[in-house]
């Protein structure tokens, strides 16, 4: 089955190398080089991956990102100069899945892929068919949504998969660390804050007041669990 990546990025020499490169492995690789076309393609082409840079020439990187996320649930790598700490945290918050600093080693970048697509295949092919109901929530596992009262609420694909790790093992708590080998895999380099990130992104979008949790619960020096009093 063609897997289809689509990379994003200014720099045309870079994006050649790039793309010969994934080819080897098999990959069928689409380049834009601005941000102005992508939703347009997102909606019109399957993509499995995205590869982001944060520095588009005439069009900012993270409006990209959220305008991708806004229209669809393919899995994103960003890739870029910009190493600053705030700048992986505002690309988590506006929905990428991944984050890499040029220049990087390239069986590093093709590691993460293929742990990424591993992780969306086995969501798909396993997880078919499972709808799972628990206290106000309904977790469709196919079509990857998530309602509560029979409210849609909208996660990225990371939130979907730590939401349903946690919610299906109520009152397991989970370490950082297991968290984010069990959603991102081991083949991902980042640190723990990301973890904390996309905890408090689902927690904006499933409380009714952030001052008064009532699903996902800190236990503090060891991590997060969901509560299951309330089952």
């Amino acid at each position: 089955m063609e897997t289809k990546i689509l990379i994003i990025d200014g720099d045309k020499a870079f994006v050649k190398g790039l793309k010969y490169s994934l080819e080897q492995d098999g990959y069928t690789i689409d380049a834009v080089y601005s941000g102005k076309e992508v939703v347009e393609r997102i909606t019109k082409y399957k993509y499995n991956l995205v590869m982001l840079d944060l520095l588009l020439p005439d069009y900012d990187g993270l409006n990209t990102c959220k305008e991708i996320r806004d229209v669809s649930q393919v899995p994103i790598v960003v890739i870029t100069k910009k190493d600053e700490d705030i700048n992986k945290i505002l690309a988590l918050e506006y929905g990428a899945d991944d984050y890499m600093v040029k220049p990087f080693n390239i069986l590093v970048l093709k590691a993460k892929i293929k742990a990424i697509l591993r992780r969306e295949n086995y969501k798909n092919v396993e997880l078919n068919n499972q709808v799972l109901k628990m206290h106000d929530f309904t977790i469709n596992t196919v079509g990857r949504k998530v309602t509560i009262n029979n409210k849609n609420i909208n996660l990225t694909g990371k939130e979907f998969d730590l939401f349903y790790v946690l919610i299906s093992n109520p009152g397991k708590v989970f370490k950082r660390e297991e968290l984010l080998e069990l959603v991102w895999g081991y083949a991902y380099f980042g640190d723990l804050r990301t973890v904390d990130v996309h905890i408090r992104r689902i927690r904006e979008k499933l409380e009714k007041d952030s001052l008064d949790k009532q699903y996902i619960m800190t236990k503090w020096g060891v991590g997060y669990y969901f509560n299951n009093t309330n089952i």
